[in-house]
């Protein structure tokens, strides 16, 4: 499963974050982003309130006994081996961090999962490459995030590396020209206003926009 997880990030090219939501939104939301094209969400846990993790867990599991197949649901937001365990019992087929820490790596490797730690600077991303990491993060995107990215793929170029941060529909495009194989995107595109108000059709018609944008290169 693990190569079927890297092709699919790999091909792609686009994972969309959610980011607050319960497990009857995830849902929606996940139906709403497979409708506009998007095969691959992430759902995040949120470190400031543990009280939720388990909810997050079960978010995960929803999508998956709704989705199937039909979309590979990986878990963001992931500081520790415990919570590796944890997505991974709940059916995450990948683990995203925001930060390169050896043992969630190590521990994502050992459980069969697919690993996206996150790095920013040339150093981070070589220790997470060299710990194991199939993807690397580059994050946090912002500012002149495209010229950064390429500058840092350029030396780099054996790392598989994800944009998260900044992006949108218009220059999602942008950062994959500077060297990265994907990005990741969150609020704009998993808007919660559109979640709030049921208006699950704008997220589908966005998530057009970022296929079509992908799709043009």
């Amino acid at each position: 499963m693990r190569e079927a997880v890297i092709s699919e990030i790999s091909k792609q090219k686009i994972i969309a974050i959610m980011r607050g939501l319960n497990k009857e939104q995830a849902v929606d939301t996940a139906k709403a982003l497979y409708e506009g094209g998007i095969t691959l969400v992430e759902v995040t846990f949120n470190q400031k309130q543990p009280e939720t993790f388990v909810d997050t867990a079960e978010a995960i599991k929803a999508i998956k006994a709704e989705m199937g197949d039909k979309m590979f649901v990986g878990a963001g937001t992931v500081t520790s081996s415990e919570l590796v365990r944890l997505a991974a019992e709940a059916g995450a087929l990948y683990i995203i961090s925001p930060d390169t820490d050896v043992e969630v790596i190590k521990t994502t490797r050992e459980l069969g999962l697919v690993s996206l730690p996150g790095a920013y600077t040339p150093t981070e991303a070589k220790q997470a490459y060299n710990a194991g990491a199939d993807f690397v993060k580059l994050f946090p995107c912002v500012g002149n995030a495209p010229a950064y990215v390429k500058a840092v793929c350029a030396p780099f170029n054996h790392i598989r590396f994800l944009a998260v941060g900044g992006v949108n529909a218009d220059n999602a495009a942008d950062f994959l020209k500077a060297g990265a194989v994907g990005v990741g995107v969150g609020g704009n595109l998993v808007n919660k206003e559109w979640i709030k108000n049921g208006e699950f059709d704008k997220i589908t018609a966005e998530a057009k926009k970022y296929v079509t944008n992908i799709n043009s290169l």
